[in-house]
């Protein structure tokens, strides 16, 4: 998603793009996520100039659909109901109020519910639930049906998309990226965008200090009947996420583990995901399994994204979104695009430089 809403956003200013895919567009990270857009509820300590950019991103979400929505003629499954954290114990609870009155101090704006209260907005959440956060402003769109009409967009306004075509190297000479290498053919460009997600170190031609890394996620989908759905609002338990879909799946993730390109479905995963997902929501235990699946987040060695200039002239990177990828893609567009073709570079990715890990270690040296 990242890299074709940056090329729709550049052709749509009149620049000749050409995105290169090394699979189907829209199928790796983007394919795998949840789509939550929760700027407000994955706010943590020590990630403050992340929650900025986090927080402009969202913002921009509803007029992004929109537009996106009338240049693919199709829905993106934008749904606004906002987003509930859940506390299933005492433990919980006392974890829950920390982040909660953290989160307000930085001006996110939460509801404390008592378990009753947060039950009779969702009755199928378990009987004992001890507290819960309302964030009014986290919401989700279906990321399947983003990447869909990303693609269709970008190709309407003229981009140029190759799928199953894995980019070799970036082509570098006298300090400047010149183009692309697709196995024995040269592609000439004026500027190279790399946002090959979770692979983009893996190109060579790339700053040595690139360091994106896959982070495994396991996750998986139940059929719920949609019209009579288990869940309407997105759910944050302390072992398991779940987000409702319009069409009835309910989506249920996502283990996070350091395990490079292992795409294997596991049963302490799913064993995992699915406890979680009952404790929270008893019903789920009738459901249907709709499908499961492996995803690799992009993850920086900070797990905050690098975007920007890199040193090498015409190198703009847009990679290492980690949690963040689907929700980051409007700014993250937007900002690449007005580098591109402009040289402008907006004060809100900045400390997403590249260079900040350089500065890092000689801290630490």
């Amino acid at each position: 998603m990242i890299g074709l809403a940056a090329g729709w956003r550049l052709a749509q200013a009149g620049a000749s793009v050409t995105v290169f895919e090394r699979d189907a567009a829209g199928r790796g990270a983007s394919w795998a996520a949840a789509g939550m857009l929760a700027a407000g509820v994955e706010c943590e300590p020590g990630e403050l100039e992340l929650l900025a950019l986090n927080r402009r991103s969202q913002d921009m979400w509803p007029d992004f659909a929109a537009e996106l929505e009338a240049a693919s003629g199709m829905s993106v499954g934008l749904r606004r109901e906002g987003t509930l954290v859940v506390a299933l114990t005492r433990d919980d609870a006392a974890q829950l109020r920390f982040t909660h009155d953290f989160q307000r101090q930085h001006g996110i704006a939460l509801e404390w519910l008592s378990g009753g209260a947060a039950r009779q907005r969702e009755p199928h959440l378990h009987p004992n639930l001890v507290a819960a956060v309302f964030s009014p402003a986290d919401h989700q769109v279906d990321n399947r049906l983003v990447a869909a009409a990303l693609r269709r967009a970008f190709l309407a306004v003229g981009g140029t998309l190759h799928e199953q075509t894995a980019v070799d190297a970036v082509e570098v000479a006298g300090g400047r990226a010149t183009g692309v290498r697709v196995g024995a053919t040269r592609h000439a460009a004026d500027t190279v965008v790399v946002a090959a997600g979770a692979w983009s170190a893996q190109i060579p031609g790339l700053p040595a200090t690139l360091h994106v890394r896959p982070v495994k996620g396991q996750m998986l989908a139940l059929r719920m009947d949609p019209s009579a759905p288990l869940l309407r609002h997105v759910v944050w338990a302390p072992k398991a996420y779940l987000v409702p879909r319009l069409d009835g799946r309910l989506i249920i993730g996502a283990t996070s583990e350091e395990r490079g390109f292992d795409a294997n479905l596991t049963a302490g995963g799913v064993l995992a995901l699915l406890e979680g997902a009952w404790r929270t929501l008893p019903a789920i235990e009738e459901l249907p399994i709709d499908e499961m699946w492996v995803g690799f987040r992009p993850g920086s060695r900070d797990d905050a994204p690098v975007l920007g200039p890199c040193g090498v002239d015409g190198l703009v990177l847009a990679t290492g979104h980690h949690r963040n990828g689907i929700l980051l893609t409007p700014v993250t567009a937007a900002a690449v695009a007005r580098y591109v073709l402009a040289g402008e570079l907006e004060d809100v990715i900045r400390p997403f430089a590249i260079d900040r890990f350089a500065a890092a270690a000689k801290e630490e040296a």
